[in-house]
């Protein structure tokens, strides 16, 4: 019943707003991997094109982003945590559910 599922609103409140929070930095990694084509469509003048490319060359290679656990945090990376969780939440709704009488 409603009663048994109620005190795990704020479980799942924190849970839903941890997610959120990785979706968002998943979606700054993902732009971070922008920057290296947007410096290389800029025209800085003649003759800086070695240092443009040198400047693209050391963003590429830095790999900017958020990690988490030295892996790169992509939003396919949180979508698939969220398809997880999701699963764990609907058995445990489903056994707790199906348990009491």
């Amino acid at each position: 019943s409603t009663a048994e599922l109620t005190p795990l609103l704020p479980g799942v409140l924190v849970t839903c707003g941890v997610l959120y929070v990785l979706l968002l930095a998943a979606a700054i990694s993902e732009k971070c991997a922008r920057v290296p084509a947007l410096v290389n469509a800029i025209s800085f003048g003649v003759g800086t094109d070695g240092e443009r490319q040198a400047t693209v060359d050391f963003i590429t290679s830095s790999a900017a982003g958020f990690y988490v656990f030295g892996m790169r945090l992509t939003t396919s990376m949180v979508v698939k945590l969220v398809y997880v969780w999701c699963i764990v939440g609907v058995g445990f709704m489903t056994r707790m559910l199906s348990s009491n009488p």
